[in-house]
């Protein structure tokens, strides 16, 4: 098996609250820098997908919370994609630090909106497979 798309971050100051550890909602941020930069990566701009009349939409994020992250920390934010049928997709997603410690585990559900229709398209799979460069980032 290969190993996930992920991208590093630190972790800055501003970042922290007032028990000096990550603020719980910027996970979700370091989430997202992930995925955004998992489409950059597979080739997928923002302008292709409003070209192709759809934007992705975030349907349910749970966050599991493991070990502190504080001020300086550097991670891993790793991004995988599972499809199964229908409009939704999967993304898992870990955050870790550089020795190996999970910090955390993210996993949301997600689908495509087709941006005239303002619902769900029937197959995102097949818009990933058409607009990426390189659909094997996605599993695909």
């Amino acid at each position: 098996m290969t190993e996930p798309f992920s991208v590093p971050v630190t972790v800055r100051g501003y970042e922290t609250d007032v028990q000096g550890h990550l603020n719980q909602a910027v996970y979700l941020n370091y989430a997202e820098h992930a995925r955004w930069a998992l489409l950059q990566a597979a080739g997928i701009s923002q302008s292709g997908l409003i070209g192709k009349g759809v934007g992705p939409v975030a349907l349910e994020t749970t966050i599991r919370y493991h070990r502190e992250l504080l001020a300086g920390d550097e991670v891993q934010v790793t991004c995988a994609f599972e499809w199964g049928e229908g409009k939704t997709f999967r993304m898992r997603q870990a955050i870790r630090k550089t020795d190996g410690t999970m910090a955390a585990e993210v996993t949301a559900v997600g689908g495509l909106l087709d941006l005239e229709q303002r619902r769900l398209v029937a197959d995102p799979r097949q818009y990933f497979k058409e607009l990426a460069a390189d659909p094997g980032l996605f599993g695909l």
